[in-house]
């Protein structure tokens, strides 16, 4: 039985992608503080809530939906599809095999996690579906091309899911934060240059995490749709 005060997700279970840094760290830690069993799942994860995976590998990720089902006895109460690439490049520089490489891992790899338990939280009539979009999910900046076009589709994948699990009893929400200050812009520099949003002013993946777990945490009569973050 959860605990709706200090431990909401008490009894929970939660599997989040990308939890190794950033975004997907601060996530997993939060749920966690809020009473949930947490997996993590990344390609440099250590210990025992730990799974392993590249989830740009489609064998490696039906693995490991395979074995969070064994390990929880089904499918996960919580999905956070965080996990995702993003580099700079004109489109004329982006190779097709980055473009492709792009998409596995922001919309290919999320459509595996969501098919690979959505049937069982049908059944179940319960779960949650939270998805790390972006402000580039929406909005097209230069040198995006591969990037945008997988959070672009990420964001469908999410409208559709939501039209097809109205009355289910399973939810699910996309986040879209602006730019976050995680190790993802170590090799771009954005203080360096213009027109990117220096990073002592970006959100932090604890922001993100807040966020995420504001949703999750609402009455069940309540899904929330959307939530768009950008630094105030």
């Amino acid at each position: 039985m959860s605990d709706p005060v200090g431990r909401p997700l008490a009894g929970r279970s939660a599997l989040v992608t990308g939890a190794s840094r950033g975004i997907g760290r601060a996530t997993a830690d939060a749920l966690a503080a809020a009473g949930a069993r947490v997996l993590r799942v990344a390609r440099t994860v250590r210990g025992d809530d730990a799974l392993v995976c590249d989830v740009q590998n489609a064998a490696q990720v039906d693995a490991t939906i395979a074995e969070a089902r064994a390990r929880l006895g089904g499918a996960p109460d919580l999905v956070v599809n965080n996990a995702g690439a993003f580099a700079l490049a004109p489109l004329e520089a982006t190779s097709p095999d980055d473009f492709a490489a792009t998409l596995d891992a922001n919309l290919v790899a999320p459509f595996r996690f969501v098919r690979g338990f959505l049937a069982a939280m049908r059944e179940r009539g319960s779960g949650h579906i939270v998805t790390v979009g972006s402000i580039a999910d929406r909005a097209a900046f230069p040198e995006n091309g591969a990037y945008a076009a997988s959070k672009f589709g990420v964001r469908g994948l999410h409208e559709v899911l939501r039209e097809e699990l109205r009355g289910s009893g399973v939810r699910a929400t996309l986040v879209s934060p602006g730019p976050v200050d995680t190790t993802l812009w170590d090799a771009i520099d954005p203080d360096t240059r213009p027109g990117f949003t220096p990073r002592a002013r970006m959100l932090r993946p604890e922001d993100v995490a807040a966020a995420i777990l504001y949703a999750v945490t609402a009455p069940a009569r309540v899904n929330v749709d959307e939530l768009r973050l950008t630094p105030a």
